[in-house]
């Protein structure tokens, strides 16, 4: 699913909102996620999962053009953990 089917998705299971308020919906929830783990926080979704960001060491890693070496700065990456219920109606029993 994509940005414009989720949007799409909200405005048709609310009749009372238009489309440019379901997107503005969407918008906000992305942002406050986004803002939240760019402030070093945890964002948890009971029942979805979690978001988290993890450091990477820094590293020497290569060009894949021209195989020589490059300087990979340390950084900070977002990390999913699927929640209970998302990983049962991925796998389930039976």
């Amino acid at each position: 699913m994509i940005r414009s089917e989720l949007v799409q998705k909200i405005a048709d299971a609310n009749p009372h909102l238009t489309l440019k308020e379901a997107e503005r919906v969407v918008a906000t929830v992305l942002d406050s996620i986004a803002e939240a783990l760019a402030a070093g926080g945890r964002v948890e979704l009971r029942g979805f999962g979690a978001f988290t960001t993890r450091a990477r060491d820094p590293r020497t890693g290569r060009n894949p053009r021209t195989g020589v070496a490059v300087e990979v700065q340390a950084k900070r990456v977002p990390h999913f953990k699927a929640g209970k219920e998302l990983r049962e109606r991925l796998n389930p029993k039976g």
